[in-house]
């Protein structure tokens, strides 16, 4: 039985590498790694020389024996440091649901396998909870030259199904539902979801909550130009339009 899993596993304990920053080194896949170091899955003769000669580690060493600490280390006996000693800040590893992976995520977004190969993002979050990202990839949200534009990424914290119609109206959100993956602001009423854009021209999508697969309460957001910051009165409309519709919602219950 090969070592190079449980070896490189250590490898990057070590030298503090997460799977996808050692995966990109040589070229890998994050889910091809993890099949390697579980041993369902054993490597190319081409990647076993590639790894083995950056990290120069003998290629009978890296198949053959369990590899040590000191020896990756190259410390000598009394100057053990132990990887696991050594405290880390870990961030969440995100994955992102990009434009040309969407599609397949529509269909594939409950195999772990397909989420573990999507791209991902590193960020100090609370890594006990579960994240996605999305890119941006239409003008929906988009109002008087403000809002999300194309490539701008939000990340969204996975809403309970028992949470969905808890959310306040005009949280941003992304929703399965159906053959659709939508970025909009949620609106619950008498027991659906109403995904309202912010560009006047879209009609609103309409979804019983039941059908609903998935949905990402929106919490970070990256664009990719610097946003306007100010006073506007569209976000006080906004405001007022969501105080409106709560008064509502207490005088209908």
């Amino acid at each position: 039985m090969s070592f190079f899993g449980k070896n490189i596993k250590k490898i990057r304990g070590v030298k503090g590498l997460s799977q996808q920053a050692f995966a990109e080194l040589f070229d890998l896949k994050r889910g091809t790694l993890g099949a390697y170091e579980e041993g369902r899955s054993e490597p190319k003769i081409e990647t076993i020389i590639k790894i083995a000669n950056y990290f120069s580690i003998q290629i009978d060493d890296l198949l053959t024996n369990e590899l040590t600490v000191n020896q990756l280390l190259k410390f000598k006996g009394d100057l053990t440091t132990y990887a696991e000693d050594i405290k880390r800040e870990q961030f969440a590893t995100i994955p992102c649901i990009t434009e040309s992976t969407v599609n397949d995520y529509i269909s594939l977004y409950d195999k772990e396998s397909f989420v573990n190969d999507l791209p991902v993002v590193q960020l100090p979050v609370n890594p006990t909870k579960e994240f996605r990202g999305f890119a941006v990839n239409n003008l929906e949200m988009t109002s008087h030259d403000r809002g999300f534009y194309p490539k701008d990424i939000v990340i969204g914290e996975k809403v309970p199904t028992n949470v969905m119609k808890k959310l306040n109206n005009g949280t941003l959100v992304f929703v399965l539902a159906g053959d659709q993956l939508i970025f909009r602001r949620l609106y619950i009423t008498k027991g659906n979801a109403v995904l309202r854009a912010d560009h006047k021209n879209i009609e609103d999508e309409e979804f019983s909550l039941s059908d609903i697969k998935e949905m990402w309460r929106v919490r970070y957001v990256f664009c990719k130009r610097i946003p306007e910051f100010g006073d506007h009165v569209e976000d006080k409309l906004l405001l007022i339009e969501q105080e409106l519709m709560k008064m509502k919602d207490k005088l209908s219950s």
